[in-house]
């Protein structure tokens, strides 16, 4: 049997019709840049955390660095983030000319450990950025206790966790700004890279939409220095196909969750995830921490199952960011989990034989010894 880390035919099989429709119309109105598609999706975005505005980018990473702009961080500012997370964190604070301060993970949930803000603020810091990884939500009201005292911004990175929620309160009512990516893996995905960034600052919602095209207000007049990042019409308009069958999928999601845990339960080499209490999990990726995690990883491989390691390399000891200093013993909590952190096939449609024969190949590669 082969097992995909990622199946997107069957999804795009059954919205097919409405998908095509939707792109035809599009084609046929001729109106591709910042036109009605994007505003809906925007106001569908926003409205589901209850959020008052949604600026669709070009891409998440975009949305990260149009935010942090956005909340007035200058070069030289330091901005806090987790050393175990997408590149695209830390370089939208590097790319501003500000300096990418690494903070430690919690043990259980893999996002940032609110202990190590605390440790990593100086005068110098003008914000966080909390990633709610691989689909739940970080210790938010713990983070904005920390924002508020110290007046910081706080740009959520939900870019693998649209629709989660933390105490039934979802994703950017805690922040400044909230970004998501809808890159065609993420569980609302376009069929290229987008991305959006969502507000309830009025103020700092039309800096974004004037960040996104060029800086200009009106057309042709630039006041500040702006970039070319606008959401796609045509991959909007896909999105508001995808984003009324979220909450569907995203149980689905759920579900396979439930079921590999149970699976594995009595498999004393892994721990599966966790789930912080009151926390809606939504499930981006299903991870692990497992014993041998790279053989491991190549049998299951031999056998026909996809995997991956999100990430094998913290973002403290890349090259990259080599002259800040870090060092290996810096961050252990993050270290220990770029060794021991495996991701299972994870997407709605992933069927129960395919999970019990991806749990069946791991009982027997421990068993085996």
């Amino acid at each position: 049997m082969k097992v995909p880390m990622l199946d997107l035919t069957e999804q795009y099989q059954s919205i097919k019709e409405e998908v095509n429709a939707s792109m035809e119309d599009v084609m046929s109105n001729a109106h591709f840049i910042l036109g009605s598609n994007v505003k809906q999706l925007e106001e569908t975005v926003s409205n589901m955390s209850d959020i008052g505005f949604g600026v669709g980018v070009a891409n998440g990473s975009d949305a990260l660095h149009l935010s942090l702009l956005a909340c007035g961080v200058e070069p030289g500012d330091e901005v806090i983030v987790p050393a175990f997370t997408f590149f695209a964190t830390g370089g939208a604070v590097a790319r501003i000319g500000a300096v990418p301060v690494f903070a430690d993970i919690d043990p259980k949930t893999f996002n940032i450990d609110p202990d190590s803000i605390r440790k990593a603020i100086t005068e110098k810091t003008k914000a966080i950025i909390p990633v709610h990884l691989y689909g739940q939500m970080a210790d938010m009201e713990e983070i904005s206790a920390i924002a508020k005292e110290k007046n910081l911004a706080v740009v959520e990175d939900a870019a693998q966790a649209i629709g989660s929620k933390l105490n039934n309160i979802g994703v950017g009512q805690f922040g400044t700004t909230a970004t998501y990516s809808f890159f065609p893996t993420k569980n609302l995905g376009a069929y290229g890279d987008g991305g959006m960034v969502v507000t309830n600052d009025e103020g700092i919602a039309e800096k974004l939409k004037v960040l996104r095209v060029h800086g200009s207000k009106p057309k042709y007049y630039h006041h500040v220095l702006g970039y070319n990042s606008r959401l796609d019409e045509l991959h909007a308009a896909v999105l508001n196909i995808k984003v009324k069958y979220l909450s569907e999928w995203t149980e689905m999601r759920r579900e396979n969750a439930n079921y590999y845990s149970e699976l594995l339960k009595t498999v004393d080499e892994v721990k599966t995830p966790y789930i912080a209490e009151n926390s809606y999990h939504v499930f981006h990726q299903y991870t692990l921490r497992v014993n041998k995690r790279d053989e491991l990883q190549e049998f299951l491989k031999e056998n026909g199952i996809a995997t991956m390691i999100y990430y094998p390399m913290p973002l403290h000891l890349q090259p990259v960011f080599g002259e800040l200093g870090y060092k290996e013993g810096d961050l252990p909590v993050t270290e220990e989990a770029c060794k021991e952190a495996l991701s299972l096939p994870m997407f709605p449609e992933l069927k129960r034989e395919q999970q019990e024969y991806v749990v069946n190949k791991i009982k027997e590669f421990y068993a085996k010894g």
